[in-house]
């Protein structure tokens, strides 16, 4: 499956109404960590159907910033996985794919 950019209707709604699992990584164009993340996400998203991988851009759209403000998110890149609609882990900061799959006990 791809990596999907999210806008903030598109976020609300796939954390809150999507069957599968939902990783969502919270980043900006002018992150380094998160630039290294994103070949890991495209990995991590090819290996696992099952879960619905997007990004949130936090560096422009005013919308996505109050995203994650509201979440809380004061360093990126965070993944937040969602199952069933709630928020179930955060990751912090740049991993591979193999240490996203341990941390989410995949």
């Amino acid at each position: 499956m791809e990596v999907i950019h999210l806008t903030k209707s598109s976020f609300e709604q796939l954390t809150s109404q999507s069957e599968k699992a939902v990783l969502i990584d919270f980043w900006a164009e002018w992150c380094g960590p998160c630039k290294r993340l994103a070949p890991e996400l495209e990995k991590f998203a090819k290996a696992h159907d099952d879960i619905v991988v997007g990004k949130v851009d936090v560096s422009g759209d005013p919308e996505l910033v109050s995203v994650a403000v509201s979440l809380g998110i004061d360093t990126i890149p965070a993944l937040f996985y969602y199952k069933e609609g709630k928020l179930v882990n955060k990751l912090l900061g740049y991993m591979i794919c193999s240490e996203i799959e341990d941390k989410l006990g995949l």
